[in-house]
């Protein structure tokens, strides 16, 4: 019986021959069929966003009001996931099938841009249906104000601080992805993630997917909003003028793309891959030979 469903221990090798073909799997799956799942994985986790949003509006900044806001925000992962989606910060894995051959450089990278650029297209069609619905006019505008300050902090790290904080949120990211490979259960998978990603959220790291959905609502509100959220908040918009789509680009989405791609690729694929290689090269190895003297 397989160990995962049986609910023997999964061990680490196990889960780094998985995590290979988990990889693998993202670049040699139908790349209209990837584009299309990375289009929901976008709306996933801006909508995870929203939640977030709402919850820590009006909580002040007490490390519990972060930390429901971290255990809220779980809930993107989570979809992603369990429905099976293409997320950009996961999806670097993939180079591990890279660097053992299984793949070329370039139909690695197509599979990155793929995925990127359909999260973004999902992350601003919410945005689009955010602005639409009004939401940021919530509990007196101060929805709004809360997206438009926690944008404005976004764009205003220096890029080592964008680039660093990149770096340890798609290491939590990526931890999250690793230990659903131990277990088949899908509510033991939504379990495992839920502190990873909290832990991501509510220290203030970076993910390039979710700031493709929270800067740009800033910016939106920045540009779009009524003259009566103005009102509602006592501000007004020039107050936000630095939220530009070149301050967000710069400043941010390029930073943070790149730390997240070292700290999910790098630190953690690459990382683990190398340190149980030689176990699941032999376990491989034992299996064939098993195979053929059966």
């Amino acid at each position: 019986m397989n160990q995962q469903l049986s609910g023997e221990a999964i061990s680490p090798a196990q889960m780094t021959a998985q995590a290979k073909d988990y990889g693998h799997q993202k670049i040699t799956k139908d790349p209209k069929s990837s584009f299309l799942l990375a289009i929901a994985a976008g709306m996933f986790i801006a909508l995870a966003f929203v939640f977030y949003t709402t919850v820590t509006t009006g909580s002040g900044s007490s490390g519990l009001a972060h930390l429901a806001g971290g255990v809220v925000f779980s809930m993107g992962l989570i979809l992603v996931v369990l429905c099976g989606t293409e997320l950009f910060t996961s999806t670097v894995l993939s180079l591990i099938s890279r660097v053992n051959n299984e793949v070329s450089t370039t139909a690695l990278l197509r599979c990155w841009v793929r995925v990127y650029l359909g999260n973004m297209i999902g992350s601003l069609f919410i945005v689009l249906l955010m602005m639409g619905a009004g939401t940021y006019m919530g509990s007196h505008g101060q929805w709004g104000l809360s997206a438009l300050h926690l944008a404005e902090h976004k764009i205003h790290h220096t890029f080592i601080q964008a680039f660093t904080l990149g770096v340890l949120c798609n290491m939590m990211v990526c931890l999250a992805i690793w230990l659903t490979f131990a277990t088949r259960n899908p509510l033991a998978k939504a379990i495992l993630m839920i502190l990873p990603v909290a832990m991501f959220v509510a220290s203030g790291f970076e993910h390039c997917v979710a700031n493709m959905f929270m800067i740009p609502m800033g910016i939106s509100i920045h540009y779009f909003a009524d003259a009566s959220f103005w009102q509602a908040i006592g501000m007004h918009s020039q107050q936000f003028a630095d939220l530009t789509v070149s301050n967000f680009i710069v400043n941010n989405l390029i930073p943070v793309t790149l730390g997240n791609i070292v700290g999910g690729a790098v630190i953690i694929g690459l990382g683990f891959w190398t340190i149980f290689k030689s176990k699941v090269v032999k376990s491989n190895s034992q299996e064939s030979t098993a195979a053929e003297l059966s």
